[in-house]
């Protein structure tokens, strides 16, 4: 999922918040640059990128792999100094101390992978799917996406001190409640957990229930 889907939550935002989307290689108007495989790259890429942004109240939101880039991007900022956030929102993949259920996906042919994207998440426009060529241009980061979350290395640390809210799509297959749950292990602050209809893509299918929720917790936090 590319930068340009989170356009429309600016529509959504209330005056006074900002939305400061990260485009990643590999995607949009960054297709052709190679992806990130590793998530410590990754990591060393956005702190410095971020740096900036960050002299004013800042939250975080990640979804699906986002999601794990959003709490290890929280917790180098602890481990380098800089601020927190005032609110961590993770959405759509499963508390980081679990471990990924499954075998490995990122390894198969492009046919098995192809396949098992569209059974895990429904998550290939059929327009790529029915043009071979374009499929092949999406296939090295969405490759590369699964890479990241399976070689993910969980490392426990203390828990975060900024709230934590998790989202998940009450028809996700791959993210249960429980899953989700699991995340208030992360946070000594106040935790939610909340369902939306629809599977792990609810985050477009759901958008403005899903804003209005962000942006309500975060109203209450001034």
């Amino acid at each position: 999922m590319g930068a340009s889907h989170y356009r429309a939550w600016a529509a959504l935002v209330p005056p006074g918040v900002e939305v400061c989307a990260v485009q990643l290689p590999g995607r949009e108007g960054r297709l052709r640059e190679p992806p990130y495989r590793q998530i410590g790259p990754l990591l060393e890429a956005l702190l410095p990128a971020l740096a900036p942004k960050l002299d004013r109240p800042f939250a975080v939101f990640g979804h699906s792999m986002g999601a794990l880039v959003a709490f290890e991007l929280v917790r180098a900022l602890r481990r380098a100094g800089g601020p927190a956030p005032r609110h961590l929102f993770v959405s759509g993949h499963i508390a980081p101390q679990l471990p990924e259920p499954g075998a490995p996906v990122h390894v198969l042919s492009d046919a098995a992978f192809v396949d098992e994207i569209r059974h895990r998440y429904d998550g290939i426009p059929e327009a790529i799917l029915r043009d071979p060529e374009y499929l092949q241009l999406f296939l090295p980061t969405m490759r590369a996406d699964l890479e990241l979350i399976e070689t993910y290395d969980y490392r426990p640390e203390a828990p975060l001190d900024c709230p934590l809210t998790a989202y998940g799509g009450r028809q996700d297959p791959r993210t249960s409640e429980a899953d989700l749950d699991a995340w208030r292990v992360q946070t000594s602050g106040p935790f939610a957990l909340r369902l939306f209809p629809g599977g792990h893509f609810f985050v477009q299918s759901d958008r403005p229930a899903l804003v209005e929720d962000v942006t309500r917790r975060l109203a209450a936090e001034r």
